[in-house]
């Protein structure tokens, strides 16, 4: 059911039931961080391999040495300065935190939502939540309750509705080799913001398709089931295409003259924040209007525009093959 009622969510999750979480970035399937049978069911509910980690979500930077040790200065900077929020740290981890929320590493991504809702959840709680985001594996974000229940309405007793995401995409992901930081994950915070805080930031530029070091690094994934395509030109490209049911995801303007079944504009303002805001859920209603191809326009190569490109190289890659 979709319901406001914290204490609901509470009881489901003490008695290692899995429960939708709405955070600032995207909706989270939640389960108790340290109870197998509750993330085992999290693995099964999303058809997530075992092989990609989970995201703990504690309730206060205080927390932190609950679930990680060895601590690099520099990720107690970040967590000062952009904590609660959309920043998750990858962390040398306590010895109880289970291997199926880790896939085995040494490592932790942790982080503390900005959500009211959901530190309120937090703080009822006796355990910190290990929540992936409430989508099946590779599919589109969701960032509201309905996408939730239009995802697995035959599968979750409570799914907490804290409206629309404010963010709009997930967490940026920052780990550590010693005390050099590493970008793993582009997401909702800028690189630009991060780097103000301390300093340059190395870019993980390997492939993560069979261990990634945090969630959200596979080549495909927040992924349409229409073939979509990213382009630099949307004018130039939509004359060489063939006469199809074309839906068109643009910045900030919609293209004139050309014949398409549909166009969403994710900022007629051109402002990247409300871009990123309106991502998944443009994308979520393009993919139900029966569309053959979805076209999206290439963002500025700048602060969220560098996420928001991410996101939709990654809808574009061909499916992986299992």
């Amino acid at each position: 059911m979709i319901t406001e009622d914290i204490g609901s969510a509470i009881r489901a999750l003490e008695e290692n039931k899995v429960v939708a979480i709405p955070t600032e970035t995207v909706y989270g399937l939640a389960g108790n961080a340290y109870e197998d049978k509750a993330l085992r069911k999290i693995f099964e509910i999303k058809k997530r391999p075992h092989y990609n980690p989970l995201i703990v979500h504690i309730k206060a930077a205080e927390a932190l040495c609950d679930v990680a040790e060895d601590i690099p200065k520099k990720a107690v900077q970040l967590a000062e300065a952009f904590w609660p929020g959309a920043l998750t740290l990858v962390l040398k981890k306590k010895s109880h935190i289970p291997n199926l929320v880790t896939a085995g590493k040494n490592t932790v991504a942790v982080r503390v939502p900005s959500h009211k809702l959901t530190l309120q959840l937090l703080d009822g709680l006796a355990f910190p939540l290990a929540a992936p985001s409430a989508n099946p594996f590779g599919s589109i974000s969701p960032t509201s309750a309905e996408h939730v229940f239009s995802y697995f309405k035959h599968h979750l007793d409570v799914i907490l509705d804290g409206g629309a995401c404010e963010k709009g995409l997930e967490s940026t992901i920052i780990g550590f080799e010693g005390q050099t930081p590493i970008l793993y994950r582009r997401g909702a915070i800028a690189l630009e913001a991060i780097e103000k805080v301390i300093g340059k930031v190395a870019i993980h530029k390997n492939s993560a398709d069979k261990s990634p070091e945090a969630p959200g690094m596979l080549s495909r994934h927040y992924a349409p089931n229409t073939r979509t395509i990213l382009v630099e030109n949307l004018t130039q490209f939509l004359k060489t295409t063939p006469n199809e049911r074309i839906g068109v995801l643009s910045f900030q303007n919609k293209v004139e003259n050309i014949s398409v079944a549909h166009q969403e504009v994710l900022s007629p303002d051109g402002n990247l924040e409300e871009a990123a805001r309106n991502l998944y859920a443009v994308l979520h209603r393009l993919d139900h209007l029966n569309l053959e191809l979805i076209i999206a326009q290439k963002f500025p190569k700048k602060g969220l525009g560098l996420s928001i490109n991410d996101k939709l190289r990654r809808a574009a890659e061909k499916r992986i093959k299992n």
